[in-house]
C-alpha cells in the first residue's frame, strides 16, 4: 500500500480520491474500515499504538494519495522521480513472487495491504484463492477493477479493512505483504508479523525500509515539516535488529527468518525478507537459504 519513498512519493496529489469507491468483489464480514482507531466487526487484539498508526495511515491514503497511487501503479506517465519509484516497485514485486511457488494451486493467500491489487492478480494468476485486504477502500476498489481486466476476479476477494484481522481469509497457506508493515517501529511490526503468523501455514514474505545514511538524512528533512503536511513516515530498520528480534520475539518461537533481498532503483529502497515455520508447513520457492544483496 506505500512505498519506501518518505516525502516525494507520499506527497499529496491532487488532494482527495475523486470519486467514490467501487465496492469489493466479494462481500466483507464487516461494514468498512474505520480511520478512528476501531474496526467494525475487527476481533484482533492491537495496541492502541498500532491502531492510532492504522488510522493515520488509512485517513492518507484513502483521502490524500488514491489518485497519486492509481497513476503510481499503472501505465501513466509520470515524473522522472516517480518512474524510478514504479520500476523498483515492480522489481520488488517480482522479487517477493519468486520467494513463493510458480504454481500456487490450491494455496490460500493473503495479500496483507493489497493497494490497488497489483500482486493479487500477480498471484491470482499462477493460481491462488487470494484475499486482498486494503485499509483504503477506494484502493481497493481500482484492485477490483484491476482483477477484472486481467480476468481474475473470480479468484481474489477484496476487502476494505485492516489487514490483521482475520475475519478476512482466516487461516491461510502464505501471507504477502508489500510495504506494508513499513510504517511500524519494531515492536508493532513484531505484533503485526505475529498476528500473521498465528493464521498462516507457510511463508511470510514481506518488505522493510532499509536503513541507510541517505534514508536517515531525508527522514530527519520531513520531521521539520508540520504533522499535517506530512504523509506517513516510514520507520527503516537494519537486518541485524531486525532479524534478531525477530528471532528473540516469544510469539515467533515457532518461525524462523529465511531469505532477503534488497531493491534499489533511483529513489526506491526497500528489502525483501521471509518468515518460515521452523517446522513443517508449506515451503516456498527454490532455495530458502538466507542471502542478501542489492538490486541496483
Amino acid at each position: 500500500m506505500s512505498s519506501t519513498l518518505p516525502h516525494e512519493v507520499h506527497a499529496p496529489i491532487g488532494g482527495e480520491a475523486s470519486r467514490a469507491p467501487h465496492a469489493p468483489h466479494a462481500s466483507s464480514p464487516t461494514s468498512g474500515s474505520s480511520f478512528e482507531g476501531t474496526l467494525t466487526g475487527g476481533s484482533h487484539a492491537a495496541s492502541d499504538k498500532y491502531l492510532e498508526r492504522r488510522a493515520w495511515i488509512g485517513e492518507y491514503f484513502d483521502r490524500t494519495a488514491a489518485d497519486g497511487w492509481k497513476a503510481l501503479t499503472s501505465d501513466e506517465k509520470v515524473s522522472r522521480v516517480r518512474a524510478t519509484v514504479r520500476a523498483g516497485r515492480d522489481t520488488m514485486r517480482h522479487t517477493l513472487l519468486s520467494f513463493l511457488p510458480e504454481d500456487l494451486n490450491g494455496w490460500r493467500v493473503l495479500d496483507a495491504g493489497c493497494g490497488t491489487g497489483m500482486l493479487a492478480v500477480d498471484l491470482a494468476q499462477r493460481g491462488a484463492h487470494v484475499t486482498a485486504v486494503d485499509l483504503s477502500p477506494t484502493l481497493v476498489g481500482y484492485g477490483v477493477d484491476r482483477a477484472k481486466a486481467a480476468g481474475v476476479a473470480d479468484r481474489i476477494d477484496f476487502h476494505a479493512g485492516d489487514m490483521l484481522d482475520p475475519a478476512f481469509g482466516g487461516e491461510v497457506d502464505a501471507v504477502v505483504a508489500m510495504d506494508s508493515v513499513i510504517h511500524y517501529d519494531l515492536p508493532h511490526m513484531l505484533e503485526a508479523l505475529s498476528a500473521l503468523a498465528i493464521r498462516t501455514h507457510g511463508p511470510i514474505v514481506y518488505t522493510v525500509a532499509p536503513w541507510t545514511p541517505i534514508l536517515g538524512t531525508l527522514l530527519a528533512i520531513g520531521r521539520l515539516f508540520p504533522t499535517r503536511d506530512r504523509s506517513p513516515r516510514i520507520v527503516p530498520m537494519s537486518e541485524r535488529r531486525l532479524r534478531a528480534a525477530i528471532a528473540e520475539a516469544p510469539a515467533l518461537a515457532s518461525w524462523r527468518s529465511g531469505r532477503t533481498q534488497r531493491v534499489e532503483r533511483g529513489f526506491y529502497r526497500s528489502q525483501a525478507y521471509e518468515l518460515l515455520p521452523a517446522v513443517g508447513g508449506r515451503t516456498g520457492g527454490a532455495s530458502s537459504s538466507a542471502t542478501s544483496g542489492a538490486q541496483a
